[in-house]
């Protein structure tokens, strides 16, 4: 197989294994409470990250202290987003949320013109536009159709976008299974300690299962995050992280009996259309570079 192909594979495994991870902490928060299937699938998960990062030779920090102090901004962003987007995947249809987090690629390239005053010309300012119509289509503010919940998504999708941020301004010095480590381990120690006020229930060998087949899916998915940078063109791999929408609409309906209105899909097509523009245009000014 060519680069290309290697990388578009791992996008779509990466995806995958993520939405399969949402849709088992879906499930098993039918029985659970959120904090404490956060602090046991992140403890899970921080063991399983860190035999793999030290395999790697990753477990360094021999990096600047400037490099220290985004890593753990950007792990108080993770931690809100971790927050954010479980609650309203906890209340809301797998593949909504889903739609909504396909905003990204368009609210970083937002922030990066805000925060970093990166150049973004009219048609991708038209795109970005564009997306955040079909994002109205999911959300809609108004009296029917909305819910509560929809705003969790979206504050989800403005804390995953800072992290990102963040993520650009570190080095290339700061491992990223290391980051990967740290996050993991901070979700689950907040968690932890979220969960003495919330309450433990038993678990039963079920949801125990739930969890940590979950921790299992996120390791993947990490993993095949990690090999796609190092694999093909960015440009051409990079579209293929939409391929989670279309994991989210056949689990959530196989899974929960769960399939959008139409008006739902068309604001996650509006949202999917204008990103792979997006991109489109970010990889034709490299090419023009």
């Amino acid at each position: 197989m060519t680069p290309n192909t290697k990388g578009a594979l791992l996008m779509m495994g990466s995806m995958a294994a993520f939405t399969l991870n949402d849709t088992l902490v879906k499930v098993a928060l039918q029985d659970l409470p959120l904090f404490q299937l956060v602090a046991m699938r992140g403890f899970l998960a921080v063991f399983l990250i860190f035999v793999l990062a030290r395999s790697l030779g990753t477990l360094h920090l021999n990096f600047s202290r400037h490099d220290k102090w985004l890593v753990a901004l950007r792990c108080l962003a993770e931690l809100a987003a971790t927050f954010f987007f479980l609650t309203a995947l906890k209340n809301m249809p797998l593949a909504n949320v889903t739609a909504i987090l396909q905003a990204l690629p368009l609210t970083v390239t937002l922030g990066a013109a805000l925060v970093f005053s990166e150049q973004v010309g009219w048609r991708r300012a038209l795109a970005i536009a564009v997306g955040f119509v079909g994002m109205l289509l999911i959300v809609r503010p108004g009296p029917e159709g909305f819910s509560v919940y929809s705003i969790y998504a979206l504050v989800a999708v403005v804390s995953i976008t800072v992290r990102d941020l963040i993520t650009r301004r570190m080095s290339a010095d700061v491992p990223s299974m290391l980051v990967t480590l740290a996050t993991s381990a901070s979700i689950a120690g907040a968690a932890a300690i979220a969960s003495v006020f919330e309450g433990w229930v038993a678990v039963s060998a079920t949801a125990g299962s739930l969890v940590a087949a979950a921790a299992v899916f996120v390791l993947l998915g990490y993993l095949f995050s990690v090999m796609v940078m190092r694999q093909g063109d960015v440009g051409f791999v990079a579209p293929f992280r939409y391929s989670s929408l279309i994991w989210a609409l056949g689990l959530g309906w196989g899974v929960f009996d769960e399939w959008p209105d139409s008006l739902t899909m068309l604001g996650a097509v509006l949202i999917v259309g204008a990103g792979l523009f997006t991109l489109f245009r970010a990889r034709a000014r490299q090419g023009l570079a």
